[in-house]
């Protein structure tokens, strides 16, 4: 799983071949920040609570405030991904120290009006979307899943998630086998079935949900 086109984080996940070694930090810090967003996907909450751990062990060592605020960013964006509303602790904890950028994607991540322009580049044309339907559009035309998943988790809390936006982020989450996003969308589109009337479309997802709605091994 890359990071990266979540949010920048060139400095310390970017390995570059011609230059000097890279540090065994970053490399274990990438390494754990990888496996802890993908154990949050799958619903594996220990092994996600050890390796950001570890990942932010390493990060903090190096006194570099700026890469541990965004660490917790990545941690947030996962967050929103799957539709957890929980408050951005981590983050908040460092905000004093954060950049004009890093309170914009905070912001954004939480639904909230942001400058487009500070975003990452994925991230840009959804909040700069006129209406929901372009919105959901670009949503769809980013490639990479888990950016896509964060820009329809941060449409949803702006109260814009359309059908066609749940509808891709339930097949997103499904083709990459994220289990705790795909569980959270499912829940939305049935509820949404309930409100309009659509019972038997509702029991359909419900199946499904019973489906997915396994314990992780």
């Amino acid at each position: 799983m890359k990071l990266a086109p979540v949010l920048a984080l060139s400095v310390l996940l970017a390995a570059c071949s011609s230059g000097p070694p890279v540090p065994d930090w970053k490399m274990n810090a990438q390494s754990a920040l990888e496996r802890a967003t993908g154990a949050w996907m799958a619903g594996r909450d220990l092994v996600e609570q050890n390796e950001f751990a570890h990942a932010r062990s390493d990060i903090a060592a190096t006194g570099k405030v700026d890469l541990l605020i965004r660490a917790e960013l990545i941690r947030c964006a996962a967050r929103t991904a799957a539709l957890v509303f929980d408050e951005c602790a981590g983050f908040a904890a460092l905000r004093a120290d954060a950049s004009a950028a890093d309170i914009a994607y905070a912001a954004y991540l939480a639904g909230q009006p942001s400058d487009a322009a500070l975003l990452p580049e994925t991230q840009r044309a959804v909040l700069a979307a006129g209406s929901d339907t372009a919105a959901a559009a670009a949503v769809k035309a980013i490639a990479d899943p888990l950016s896509q998943l964060v820009a329809a988790g941060a449409l949803f809390k702006a109260n814009r998630a359309t059908p066609e936006l749940i509808a891709q982020a339930i097949a997103t989450s499904s083709d990459q086998g994220w289990r705790r996003p795909l569980l959270a969308w499912l829940n939305v589109q049935a509820l949404r079935a309930d409100k309009a009337g659509d019972t038997d479309e509702a029991a359909r997802i419900r199946r499904r949900i019973a489906l997915v709605d396994t314990p992780p091994r």
